[in-house]
């Protein structure tokens, strides 16, 4: 209920502040349009670093992510980089943990990636006792033979036949 209220709260205030200053929309629209019309070079200096220009060290702690390597969003390029920098400090075990879950990610489709980053984004705004409770429940669910936890996978939806 608090959300809602502040949202339309910021809602109003946005159009009261557009009706107030149209100069500075058309100045931000006109921005826009002249950050879409940048040239290649720059777009192309963006996606940096390539995987060329990784250093061996780097390359050695990113090779599951070799094949997608090209088609990553320079946000995530930086991110992994700076993942690859820490790595030669962590702790064995961290080590491992990283490879193991870098590798899953690697196996992820980019559907699944998207619905990973979005989980974990809602995770995050959970309130810390909900996500106690989560954990819990994830533990207990862990703890359970193989066979019990195939049985609480709910099964894909049938496709639909075409006539």
């Amino acid at each position: 209920m608090r959300r809602a209220a502040l949202f339309a709260l910021a809602l109003i205030l946005a159009g009261a502040a557009a009706a107030q200053a149209p100069e500075k929309s058309k100045a931000a629209e006109k921005s826009k349009a002249v950050e879409k019309a940048k040239p290649a070079a720059k777009a192309k200096a963006q996606v940096r670093p390539a995987w060329a220009e990784l250093t061996a060290d780097q390359q050695m702690v990113l090779a599951p992510l070799k094949a997608d390597w090209e088609s990553l969003e320079p946000e995530r390029r930086r991110k992994w980089v700076g993942i690859a920098n820490r790595y030669a400090k962590m702790k064995p075990e961290e080590q491992e943990r990283v490879q193991r879950r870098m590798q899953a990610w690697a196996k992820l489709t980019p559907e699944q990636r998207r619905q990973a980053r979005e989980n974990y984004r809602r995770l995050v705004k959970t309130p810390p006792e909900k996500r106690d409770q989560l954990r819990e429940a994830w533990a207990e669910y862990q703890a359970l033979p193989p066979d019990q936890r195939r049985s609480l996978v709910p099964e894909p939806p049938a496709e639909k036949k075409r006539r």
